[in-house]
C-alpha cells in the first residue's frame, strides 16, 4: 500500500497514469460511451463517478499548458441544455489546477470524439449516467 492515494483509483490506473507522456491523452467516459468499441486501452470503474475521479486523479495529473485547451467534452446536441455536470468539471479543474492550465473547454462532435478516443492512450469508462459526461484530459509536465 502507499499514502493519501484515493482507494478510486485503481493500482492499475495510477500505473498507467505515470505510463503516459507528455501531450498523452486520458479519456473519462460516461456509463453510455462505447468505450470498448472505441479505446486501445480501457479501465472499467463501473462503480466510480465523474466527478469523484476527476478530483481524485488531477492531484496527480497535470494537464498541458503547451496547448489552448487540455480538456475537452463532447459538445451536445443544439436542441439539448447545457449538462448540468460541465459546471461540476469546471469547479474540480479550477481547484486543482494550480498551474492554470485550463481556462475553458473545448469541444468535439459526437463521432470526431470518437475518433480522439481511438488514438487516446486511456480511456476510463465510469459508472457516471449523466449525458455528455464525457471528459478529454491531456497530460502535460511536472
Amino acid at each position: 500500500m502507499l499514502k493519501n492515494i484515493p482507494k478510486i483509483i485503481s493500482p492499475e490506473l495510477m500505473k498507467v497514469m505515470m505510463e503516459m507522456g507528455h501531450s498523452d491523452v486520458l479519456i473519462i467516459a460516461d456509463a453510455n460511451y462505447p468505450a470498448a468499441a472505441h479505446a486501445k486501452r480501457l479501465i472499467r470503474l463501473e462503480g466510480v463517478e465523474v466527478p469523484e475521479l476527476l478530483e481524485a486523479i488531477l492531484p496527480f495529473f497535470p494537464l498541458d499548458n503547451f496547448i489552448k485547451h487540455p480538456v475537452r467534452l463532447m459538445r451536445n446536441l443544439p436542441t439539448e441544455p447545457t449538462p448540468e455536470i460541465w459546471d461540476v468539471y469546471e469547479r474540480i479543474l479550477k481547484k486543482h489546477d494550480t498551474d492554470r492550465a485550463f481556462q475553458e473547454f473545448d469541444f468535439a462532435d459526437r463521432l470526431p470524439f470518437y475518433e480522439e478516443s481511438e488514438k487516446a492512450y486511456l480511456v476510463v469508462q465510469t459508472g457516471t449516467t449523466a449525458r455528455y459526461a464525457n471528459i478529454v484530459l491531456q497530460k502535460g509536465v511536472c
